[in-house]
């Protein structure tokens, strides 16, 4: 044997499938092989080429597998050292479905199928790794942590128009992160990077992610000769981090990275950068879990021309709520995937009314109130919004109010007619009352906060629900800190918000009956909006403000940083997280099998144990209630 081909079989053996054979096999296997040189940019093969005599293993460089849709090409993988792809040849006789180009200079063994075949009739490993690799888009299914060797698969069907998300699969992802300090000089963090073969490290203070090195880093920035390799690793990082919950599913990752144009996140104790580092999220994580693009919907939004466009895409959304409830996945989940596509509908109708008008005056934000502001509008509910423009000159301000009113009418009617009904009572961004100017807002939030009793007619608890639909993040910014501003040692605000908590008529006569409608369309029917959710998600609002966490706008969230912060009543919060959901399951159901907000409850429809379920749900709203009375001085507006 030749020294290059020995050279080859050493190398090989590290990698699965190629571990599972001899080296005298390995040896005569490399004899064959064929030593492919690829310039950057340089195309191996392409989607409806002839199938190749061989398939590849990357011995060093970068390979991207990409298709086509849409006259836009889409990355379905990276393939890096020791990694296979190609196999098509193996199993199937029609052309390549996806085209492998080199992402920079590298090298590729040309592994002849003739040859390979034999080895895999005679060995059952390496048989059923190819198979069930090239079936289910997997890593080595028989070592879901090994890092290396990973097998693409060239089965894939990928059609823009028609394809599916499958929202809910679980995510597997290394649960064991590469940690340094942001004063480890970057040749050391390097030196662990390669000894460790991770393309990744967290920079901590203390368990507390500040900001992530990847491979690229270490490319873009010290092989290129801009930073010295003697610098602290603060120097190179990206910060801040996006993180997300331990339990996060494929779907909620893969959107949280195309909305934040990232390649990781950091899974973290409760989902934000103030707690302990669980775990690390790659690119390569949500490709392995799933070869086709689950970001469809929201790529066909940002495509749509029209409300009938935009109408379509929602629909399929209610449709794969249905199917995840009726499946059981956690509500947690479709709450999270729903908000995310609801809230590119709302910014796809926002630039819409923009090509529509021209560009803007001023720069402005909308923000998403209410319900969508918490992310937990499942169901077409009405809308709920308010419109900030930043401060302008006096002699500008009525045309620039003038447009910004247009763009508000013109955003609504197209929410409007794609499902989201006209809020009853005005609280929207085409209403003049909520479309203002920055210092406007400022003096609203003051006196809401500061006088109270003289503002309750106008005063609604959702203006402190929201969330940035379109427009600038410093504007959501000041409104938040106009906000815990205010709240410091608000005793009168605090008052008259635990006062409206407790307000809410309550779900049960004294004999544990259900108190029902006594009038109207919803005659004998349980309101469980008001009657349940609401006193849920007002007591967690009225305690995330009180213990001043910025951030956290979701209710079952909420609750579960409640459980952290104030740590001796843990309990109490966690019961009404997990009430909440199980209110909320019962409300969506209701609103999917009846198309409607599901507010109002026909229990005739439900059976004895559902009956049992609910009432226990509304065991730990009595325990609030009661902190809620031991915790704030509710004397004047009592």
């Amino acid at each position: 044997m030749n020294t290059i081909a020995e050279h080859i079989a050493d190398f090989l053996k590290e990698y699965p499938p190629f571990n599972h054979l001899t080296f005298q096999e390995l040896s005569e296997i490399a004899t064959s092989i064929r030593v492919v040189n690829l310039e950057k940019h340089k195309v191996l093969f392409q989607i409806n080429d002839v199938l190749h005599d061989s398939f590849y293993v990357v011995a060093s460089g970068v390979i991207n597998l990409s298709v086509i849709a849409d006259a836009e090409e889409t990355l379905l993988n990276k393939c890096h050292e020791g990694d296979i792809f190609g196999l098509r040849p193996f199993f199937a006789k029609n052309n390549y479905m996806m085209t492998a180009k080199a992402r920079e200079e590298s090298i590729i063994y040309a592994i002849p199928i003739a040859t390979f075949r034999p080895f895999v009739a005679n060995n059952s490993e390496v048989l059923n790794f190819l198979l069930e690799s090239f079936a289910t888009n997997t890593r080595n299914p028989k070592d879901k942590e090994n890092l290396n060797g990973k097998l693409i698969s060239d089965n894939v069907f990928y059609s823009d128009q028609h394809s599916e998300m499958q929202y809910f699969q679980s995510l597997s992802y290394n649960n064991s992160p590469l940690i340094t300090t942001k004063n480890a000089i970057v040749q050391d963090v390097a030196q662990l990077m390669t000894e460790t073969l991770m393309n990744n490290i967290i920079v901590c203070d203390n368990t507390i992610p500040i900001g992530i090195v990847t491979d690229t880093d270490m490319r873009s920035k010290i092989a290129t000769g801009r930073f010295p390799i003697t610098i602290s690793v603060d120097k190179i990082m990206s910060s801040p981090v996006i993180t997300v919950l331990e339990n996060v599913s494929l779907a909620e990752a893969q959107l949280l990275m195309l909305k934040h144009n990232v390649t990781h996140l950091c899974a973290t104790q409760d989902g934000t950068n103030k707690s302990s580092i669980k775990g690390v999220i790659s690119e390569r994580d949500l490709i392995v879990a799933q070869a086709s693009n689950p970001g469809v919907l929201i790529k066909e939004i940002k495509r749509s021309q029209a409300p009938k466009d935009l109408k379509q895409i929602r629909e399929r959304l209610s449709d794969l709520i249905q199917n995840s409830i009726h499946k059981n996945i956690p509500l947690s989940h479709v709450n999270n995937i729903a908000s995310e596509i609801n809230m590119a509908i709302i910014k796809r109708s926002v630039e819409l009314s923009i090509l529509d008008l021209g560009s803007p005056p001023a720069r402005f934000a909308w923000l998403s109130i209410g319900s969508q502001g918490r992310k937990e509008q499942l169901l077409l509910t009405d809308q709920d919004s308010i419109l900030i423009f930043e401060d302008v000159t006096p002699d500008k301000y009525r045309d620039v109010k003038d447009y910004f009113l247009k763009l508000g009418k013109k955003t609504t009617a197209t929410l409007e007619k794609v499902g989201y009904e006209l809020c009853p009572n005005g609280h929207m961004g085409s209403n003049m009352l909520w479309c203002k100017s920055l210092t406007d807002w400022t003096k609203q939030y003051n006196s809401w906060m500061n006088t109270p009793g003289e503002n309750s007619n106008d005063l609604s608890s959702i203006f402190f629900d929201y969330e940035i639909a379109f427009g600038e993040e410093k504007i959501e910014e000041a409104i938040g800190n106009v906000i815990f501003k205010n709240v410091q040692n608000n005793t009168l605000f605090f008052d008259f918000l635990g006062n409206d908590a407790l307000k809410k008529n309550a779900p049960l006569s004294f004999f544990k009956k259900f108190i029902v409608e006594e009038d109207g369309l919803n005659k004998d029917k349980f309101d469980i909006k008001t009657r349940a959710l609401m006193p849920l998600i007002d007591g967690a609002r009225l305690f995330i403000l009180n213990y001043n966490v910025k951030g956290i706008n979701n209710t079952y969230l909420r609750f579960k940083q409640l459980a952290i912060t104030d740590a001796k009543n843990s309990e109490i919060y966690l019961n009404c997280a997990e009430a909440f959901l199980t209110l909320s399951k019962f409300r969506a159901l209701e609103g999917l099998k009846n198309d409607n907000s599901g507010q109002f409850i026909n229990l005739n429809e439900l059976s004895k144990i559902d009956k049992e379920k609910l009432k226990n749900a509304f065991a730990p709203m009595k325990e609030l209630e009661e902190l809620i009375k031991s915790k704030f001085q509710l004397t004047q507006f009592s």
